[in-house]
């Protein structure tokens, strides 16, 4: 569905952003990929990697409503992954983080309709179920704006949709990429929060693959939910460091012990498919939906009342080995 259409990624030079480059253009013919990203210098860093004839590179912010207007004419999908997604910063930089998390959605909502853009997908987070800090906040509202706005379509055609998931392994700013550090560094032991955290896990290829194939399942409000295995942070120590101590350090600010991407108030409007979970939307004005079966005719089923999706009641987890594999190409 991707081939000869033009396509814009918010966010664009991020982990995520290369990651769905490298494979829509090894797997599709798109007419054009626009990344949209502040950093000019990511952006030139980038456009030596991918320098193809499609490939287009625009300096912007999603806080400029104009300037994305600009962008998408033209457009057919978007893919919202622009954010401020570290917790300290945002938990100091508060309505910084507002502007770009949550104002920045608006304006990315406001300029695919203005655009006539056919499907938005905007990515989100576990911490956006049930948040304890601003991030989590802020990435709440976000997914309720992008939900809403298929109710803002009036007769048009434009769909919106948000997909969900947990720790990505090795991306930037993430515990792999920083327990390399210290190992590397000559560290006599790592710093462990608590011994019981949990943490869902999935890599950035599962990532980008989930989301492109939430293109063609998707009717417009879902949240898409991967099933994904969760792991214990001392396991994870363990595998990277077996011979290194570890040393509790207590949970931090804004940390929950387990993470969540289906929270049991939610069970009520959760459809567990074979592979993925869908959260449905609590109100449906423009556009009554039958979500229990997609686009790619999938059928859903709902989940027991009082479900949740937790990291740490999860029934599926990662071997140590595997982990291994999927942290093999972790991004410095």
């Amino acid at each position: 569905m991707f081939n000869n259409k033009n396509i814009l990624i918010t966010g664009g030079t991020g982990s995520f952003g290369k990651k769905y480059v490298e494979h829509i253009l090894a797997e599709f013919s798109p007419n054009k990929v626009i990344i949209f990203s502040r950093d000019e210098l990511k952006q030139f860093e980038m456009q030596q990697k991918y320098n193809t004839p499609c490939m287009r590179y625009f300096i912007g912010d999603v806080r400029d409503g104009e300037r994305l207007k600009e962008a998408m004419d033209g457009v057919d999908y978007v893919i919202h992954a622009a954010a401020l997604k570290q917790v300290p910063a945002a938990e100091y930089n508060p309505f910084e983080c507002i502007k770009t998390n949550i104002h920045g959605a608006q304006n990315v909502i406001q300029a695919a309709i203005a655009c006539g853009v056919e499907k938005v997908i905007a990515l989100s987070t576990d911490k956006a179920a049930n948040p304890v800090n601003l991030y989590g906040a802020t990435k709440l509202a976000s997914d309720k704006l992008f939900v809403a706005a298929n109710n803002m379509v009036g007769g048009r055609d434009t769909r919106f949709a948000v997909v969900r998931y947990g720790n990505v392994v090795g991306s930037r700013g993430s515990v792999v990429p920083f327990f390399l550090k210290l190992i590397e560094e000559g560290a006599t032991e790592l710093p462990i929060t608590h011994e019981d955290m949990t943490r869902f896990m999935i890599t950035l290829d599962q990532g980008v693959q989930f989301v492109l194939k939430n293109f063609t399942r998707m009717q417009g409000g879902e949240i898409f939910v991967p099933k994904i295995p969760s792991m214990r942070m001392v396991d994870l120590a363990k595998a990277m460091a077996p011979d290194l101590p570890q040393k509790i350090i207590g949970i931090r600010p804004g940390e929950k012990l387990h993470e969540v991407m289906c929270p049991a108030d939610d069970s009520h409007l959760t459809l567990e498919f074979h592979d993925h979970y869908v959260i449905k939307p609590t109100i449906q004005f423009a556009h009554h939906t039958d979500f229990s079966v997609n686009r790619l005719g999938e059928a859903g089923t709902p989940v027991p009342q009082g479900f949740e999706y937790n990291s740490g009641n999860n029934t599926q987890w990662l071997p140590e080995a595997e982990f291994l594999e999927m942290a093999k190409d972790v991004e410095r």
